[in-house]
Order: C-alpha cells, then structure tokens, then sequence
C-alpha cells in the first residue's frame, strides 16, 4: 500500500451514533463499520478529500479494505458501470410466479381486479417445462409466490416447487424462495409444508390493531381478519425452524396515529424474535380503481413515518426487516423489474416485468406456452432495464449509486419521468443509525 495517494471514495456515507461515534457506509462494497471515539479524528482526517500520500497506519489500511478509501488511481466511474453490467449475468433468474390472481380479501388499497383465478393446466405445464430446460444453465435461482393470494392455491405451488426443488438439488443450483400472503391461510402446518420447499421468507401485512386493521383490510364478505392472521403467526412462532416474516405495516393519514400503540402491541408477542420483523411502507397510488380516494400521506410525512415507526419499534424490542440492510449492498436496492433476468409470471401465462399496472400494455412483455418456451418484447423489456443510471447523470454522480443504479423503481420514471431515489438513501444517516442500534440491541 505505498507509493500511492489514497482518497475517500465517491460512494462513502457518513452518520453518527447517539454517543457520537461515526458509522461509514461505502454503497459500492457493501461495508458499514462503527468507529470509535478513539479513533473518530484520525478516521475523518484519512477521509478528507486531500488524501494521504504516505504509508497507511493500520486503521487506514482498514479503510483501505473496505473501500472508504481507494487509489487515486482508480476509476470508480468505470467501477460502478462494471458492477451494472453484473445484472445482466445469464446464469441467476428471479421470477415472480401468480399461482392464482384470485383473493379472499378486499384491501381498500388494492390495485388488483381479481378478472383471473387460478393458474391454468397449460400454464403449469408450462412453467414446469421452462423449469425443466433453464434451471440446468443456471447456478442460482429465486422465485417469488404471489398473487392474488398465492395460499388460495397451495396445490399449485406444491406441484412446481416439487419440479423446482428436484432439479436444481439435481444440477446443484442454489435456490431460494420467499412468498407475500395476507396471512390468513397461513398456517403453523402451512408453514411447515412450505419450508420443505425452501420458501423461508413471508411478507405479511397487519395494519394496526384488530379495528384498524378489519376495517381495511377485511374479507370479501366484509368479515375480519386480525385474529385469525394474529393466531397463525403466534402459533407459527412456537416453531424451532429458521424463517423470516416481515410484518409489513402499510401506512396513510387515516391509520397513522395508530400505528405506534400497534407497534407496542406487536412487541408483546415479538419482541426479541429475530424471525419477526417489521417493514413499515406508505400506501401509494398503485394504479387499482381506487387510487384517486385514498388518503396517502405527502411525500415527506411518508419518508418521516417510515423511520420514525421503525426506530419506535426497535426500542421495544422488535427487529427491523433485514430487507433494509438488503437494499444498502451492491446493486440491492435496485427493482427486480430492472433486472433482465427477472420476470412476472401471470395465472394465464402472460409475462410482465412488474407486479403493478398489470393493465399497461408497456407492461406485457411476454408470453409463457405450454411447452415452456416464452416469447419476450426486448423493445418493451429495454424500456424497464435500461432507463436508469445509463441516462441519468444526476444518478450516475450519486453516492447511492451502486446500491440502486437509477432504478430502484423503472416504474417510476416510466410513468412519471422522474427519478426513483429508495427512501433509505434519502434517510441514509438516519438508516444507518438505526441499523447500528438494532446490532446494538441485539449484542
């Protein structure tokens, strides 16, 4: 490490701990680090952007290490578009698979217009020989279960996720799955049936106390659901198994101010499991028929509340979802719809690139046959995957930059030209802080 100059790289954050020691971030590896009191003025005196042009002293070899500081001779501009070239690797796929678009609920904020049921014979079929003949080429794949509510049809998930699990054990190709449900049908049974297929990760949706959450998020006949979901993930935690279930909270200006006596209420029965984890997200406007009518909170209460619920409930003792962490790694905050090797599979074998606005044309970019070849639009797939950091400089100068590459949602600047910045680099001191108090917890 010498006869070189070292500067702070393009892509550092910094934040501070209540007791004021600081917590770096560099997007572009991934490191978060904690340094102490000790150490805090020779840390920012390494990080000033004069550089060092002498020997390293041990910390700043550390930094060196972690990629807060790098060779001034190091392109970090051609770093960053060799680390967006990495998405269009061909041996990984993700595909969001709708075993059925039908639901037993009717969230007032739904977008979805339940005009398909369950996935057809010929789709099955088709989807078990697209399995068939791509998961020999691949060494990872993950498949998301979604709907409609996936649950409706578990008969369907279990008859591909046998396929799924024969073949990549057979080739050796790690896999991984994970499933949103509105938890009702979710079961300590269910539970177990679906970790045998490797879905280890369930986001489930409760938006506040047993009044609150029924009155929006109730059956199709107008009966509650609180209890019944509630009962499933208490019984569920009796478990010794390794899983992961987010409870996501959505938010708007009438649940609002019930939300922290929720989380209260939640910490009763989760505090201190890991495998229960919080995810608190504004309602938004995701194109159902009701869109105009709901209450959405302005965009700076949203980015507000967000963060205030989570850190309200790690201080009672329940974990933030590790999709936070997530989205602050290389490339992990950018969409699954940017992805070229990632693709929604619909109930009648239509293929989309997002799970919204599923009546957009722009958004059919494919179709899925019976004998398992699928026909793809490039023209339309290259408005999802190539509209981000590629054209916008304002991204492209981001520290952020590795992290979402300009597309954390190309739904986004598709539909209204504007960039997608991820809430957590908008709040990013305030994420990292958050992040060092729950490992502090934890300890």
């Amino acid at each position: 490490m010498r006869s070189m100059k070292w500067i702070p790289s393009r892509f550092n954050a910094i934040s501070q701990t209540e007791r004021g020691e600081l917590i770096l971030y560099n997007s572009y590896t991934g490191a978060i680090g904690v340094v102490t009191e000790e150490e805090k003025k020779t840390v920012l005196q390494a990080l000033k952007r004069s550089g060092i042009d002498r020997d390293l002293l041990p910390i700043e070899k550390t930094l060196a290490e972690c990629g807060f500081l790098v060779s001034q001779q190091v392109n970090e501009e051609k770093r960053a578009q060799f680390l967006h070239q990495t998405l269009h690797r061909t041996d990984t796929m993700h595909l969001i698979v709708l075993p059925t678009e039908a639901c037993n609920f009717r969230c007032t904020y739904c977008y979805q217009d339940f005009s398909r049921g369950n996935m057809s014979r010929d789709v099955i079929n088709g989807l078990k020989h697209f399995f068939e003949n791509k998961i020999p080429r691949l060494e990872h794949l993950t498949v998301s279960w979604f709907g409609g509510e996936p649950l409706l049809a578990l008969d369907i998930i279990e008859e591909l996720s046998e396929t799924i699990v024969e073949w990549t054990d057979r080739h050796g190709v790690t896999y991984q799955a994970e499933m949103s449900t509105n938890g009702y049908y979710l079961s300590k049974e269910t539970l177990q049936t679906l970790l045998k297929y490797k879905v280890n990760r369930f986001m489930v949706t409760l938006d506040g106390s047993k009044d609150v959450h029924d009155s929006r998020r109730a059956l199709t006949n107008r009966g509650p659901t609180y209890e019944t979901i509630l009962n499933h993930l208490k019984d569920i935690q009796t478990l010794n198994d390794s899983f992961e279930i987010y409870l996501r909270i959505n938010f708007d200006e009438d649940n609002l101010s019930h939300i922290p006596h929720f989380l209260e209420e939640l910490a009763c029965y989760f505090a201190g499991d890991s495998r229960f984890q919080i995810f608190c997200r504004p309602v938004g406007k995701w194109g159902g028929a009701n869109d105009e009518g709901l209450p959405i909170c302005d965009n700076r209460t949203a980015e507000t509340k967000i963060w205030e619920f989570t850190e309200f409930g790690i201080n009672r003792g329940l974990n933030m979802s590790s999709i936070i962490e997530s989205m602050l790694m290389p490339t992990g905050a950018v969409c699954y719809a940017a992805k070229p090797h990632s693709f929604v599979i619909g109930a009648d074998g239509q293929v989309y690139k997002c799970t919204c606005f599923l009546q957009e044309e722009y958004n059919h970019v494919g179709r899925l046959h019976a004998d398992g070849t699928m026909d793809v639009d490039f023209d339309k797939l290259a408005l999802w995957v190539t509209s981000g950091e590629e054209q916008d400089e304002h991204c492209q100068a981001c520290f952020f930059r590795p992290a979402c590459q300009g597309n954390h949602c190309p739904l986004y600047r598709i539909r209204k030209g504007k960039r997608p910045c991820p809430y957590e680099k908008r709040k990013i001191k305030q994420v990292l802080r958050l992040l060092h108090a729950q490992q502090s917890e934890t300890k």
